[in-house]
């Protein structure tokens, strides 16, 4: 089965009761049982729901895995993750990362003993040189928030099993109509859920795909004895959001292109950071690894000053100034005081969300619009 079919059947089938083609929204806590322990294979919906189960096998399917988990937030997904350690172990993570991930490695999981390195993955050299018999987790995000920086999985994948070390992939920028982790060498991969495979800004979740069942199994038992899932009904709308993700996808790959070109050759303009540019330093990896590049991209004015960039996504109109990212709605975000406000300045800065970064999600607007928001408000946005 394709992509694009997987997205509408992957997974699925008409419900059993009355033959209903999408998935009923089962909003139950519990379930009869002839005898005790005697089910249908439903007995609490946390630890089993049917709405649930439909939208984690639909997580597989799409990311050519075997097991699909949801849960309450993309970072409960993490969290799970980190909860298959035990203190003294180590993990090794890129170095240009989501603040929230940064957050929840750094504020919750040090305080167990569990020790973290933040490398600049896209040089294998900086992982190997950290890597150490307590190494039991390497965590890549690709293309990387905000930097859209690109590393390369398979190599990553390579260097994990030599010393069999579990890789785990955020695809939340990419998703799987881009690129496939698992078929990379990937043990896990993570959504945040709540971006483009949602879709429509109005459901918060995560998801974990793995291909091995001793694993699964692990992650499951965190799931359930945790406790962070998702309720029925943003089951449903996830569910229903991953039905049109590849058709989103392909605008959200057209309007970023558009707008990458047209803010590259803006004389404001310092950089721009989207894989599908040629001078991007990571193009070749991106091109080989995705197919195609995506809706994400950040961009740096000439005058790297906080202020103007302030003043220049405040005045902005079809893009929406606020958090996230992956709905069909563009939105414009300044990730030193939102995002990455939760990493320090000195650390963001090194690896280059200076003040006047600015992050974009292009939506599936018509793209001259989009174009034209972004000339009135650099147009306004700087001291003339």
């Amino acid at each position: 089965m394709k992509f694009n079919t997987k997205t509408i059947h992957g997974g699925q089938s008409p419900d059993k009761a009355y033959g209903a083609v999408m998935p009923p929204i089962y909003q139950t806590t519990t379930y009869a049982q002839t005898t005790p322990g005697g089910h249908q294979g439903y007995e609490y919906s946390r630890s089993h729901n049917p709405t649930r189960h439909a939208l984690e096998k639909s997580f597989a399917s799409i990311e050519n895995g075997q097991f699909g988990l949801a849960f309450g937030s993309g970072l409960a997904a993490i969290d799970a993750v980190l909860k298959l350690l035990k203190p003294g172990d180590e993990v090794v993570s890129t170095n240009d990362l989501y603040g929230g991930t940064y957050r929840l490695f750094t504020q919750i999981f040090e305080k167990f003993q569990i020790k973290f390195h933040f490398v600049g993955m896209d040089n294998a050299h900086n992982i190997e040189s950290v890597i150490n018999a307590n190494t039991k987790l390497i965590w890549v995000e690709t293309p990387t928030n905000p930097m859209l920086n690109i590393i390369d999985i398979k190599r990553v994948s390579h260097i994990a099993k030599q010393h069999h070390i579990l890789l785990a992939v955020d695809n939340t920028f990419a998703t799987p109509y881009l690129q496939r982790p698992l078929d990379l060498g990937a043990d896990i991969v993570m959504h945040s859920a709540t971006k483009y495979l949602g879709g429509h800004s109005d459901v918060v979740m995560g998801a974990l795909v793995v291909n091995d069942k001793t694993l699964a199994d692990q992650l499951y038992f965190i799931q359930n004895a945790s406790g962070a899932i998702c309720g029925p009904h943003d089951s449903f709308l996830v569910l229903r959001g991953i039905k049109t993700l590849h058709i989103r996808m392909q605008r959200h790959c057209e309007n970023g292109r558009a707008v990458a070109l047209f803010l590259s050759t803006h004389p404001k303009i310092e950089t721009v950071y989207w894989p599908g540019l040629e001078s991007h330093p990571n193009y070749a990896i991106a091109k080989a690894q995705m197919d195609d590049f995506g809706g994400m991209l950040s961009f740096t004015t000439k005058d790297n000053n906080y202020q103007e960039a302030i003043k220049m996504v405040e005045n902005l109109k079809t893009f929406t100034l606020a958090e996230s990212l992956g709905g069909v709605e563009s939105l414009a975000g300044h990730p030193a005081s939102m995002t990455h406000a939760s990493i320090p300045k000195e650390a963001r800065e090194k690896i280059g969300v200076v003040d006047s970064l600015i992050r974009l999600s292009v939506g599936i607007e018509d793209a001259e619009d989009l174009i034209e928001d972004l000339k009135q408000a650099l147009s306004k946005g700087f001291v003339q």
